[in-house]
């Protein structure tokens, strides 16, 4: 090999270390920015959560939403049709008539209507239901549950698990957690619900601003 075969080759080395360096960097800067999960504090209580599903009833929720990461905001409305036991539609109406999306969650089932690519923008499976006050997390041996005044808190599985809160019967909040850090949680407070994907800085926010009890859906809308 020339001299400047051996010094270009030397060099494209070089860029590459640096830029697997940088990169490197960047994913633990990415991961020391997710807060440490604490400890579960309390008095150890049963491994037992309040019921949580769905309604006995239809529903239609109007809300409206917000959504933004680190290249991208969105506002609109939204409606979801909620039939018990475990489906739910939801529609997404972007403000100023720039479109809009659909969403049909059927227990752990998520089907897309049109741009498939907001299924990369969707929360988890159970932080889509715990935004409907379910709770849908896979089984696992691994739980402990403590309670202080009128919150329990129950972790459920291990790396990654799910920290499931309580306030009262009510869920109010749920986090998953992995490594020790809280990487994605769900909250709802009043007729506010919250989402955040801590990497990503992810966030949607919906404030719900109706909600009506309707006959049987059409069996259309659910394909």
């Amino acid at each position: 090999m020339r001299a400047t075969d051996a010094s270009r080759a030397q060099t494209s080395r070089h860029v590459r270390l640096i830029i697997i360096t940088a990169l490197a960097a960047l994913l633990s800067a990415a991961a020391a920015c997710a807060p440490r999960a604490p400890a579960l504090e309390g008095t150890v209580a049963p491994k037992r959560l309040p019921p949580t599903g769905l309604p006995p009833v239809h529903q239609k929720v109007i809300f409206q939403w917000t959504y933004s990461d680190r290249d991208f905001r969105a506002k609109g409305e939204g409606a979801a049709r909620i039939a018990p036991p475990d489906s739910v539609r939801i529609d997404l109406f972007v403000g100023g008539g720039l479109g809009g999306a659909s969403a049909v969650l059927i227990g752990d089932d998520v089907r897309i209507s049109g741009d498939e690519q907001v299924r990369s923008y969707l929360p988890p499976v159970p932080l889509m239901w715990a935004s409907l006050g379910r709770v849908a997390v896979p089984p696992a041996q691994d739980t402990s549950a403590r309670v202080t005044g009128d919150t329990l808190r129950v972790d459920i599985g291990h790396d990654p698990r799910w920290r499931v809160m309580f306030v009262g019967d009510s869920l109010r909040r749920l986090d998953l957690i992995d490594g020790d850090r809280i990487r994605q949680w769900m909250m709802r407070q009043g007729r506010r619900v919250q989402y955040q994907q801590i990497q990503t800085r992810r966030m949607l926010d919906f404030t719900i601003t109706r909600v009506d009890t309707v006959p049987a859906f059409d069996a259309a809308i659910w394909q």
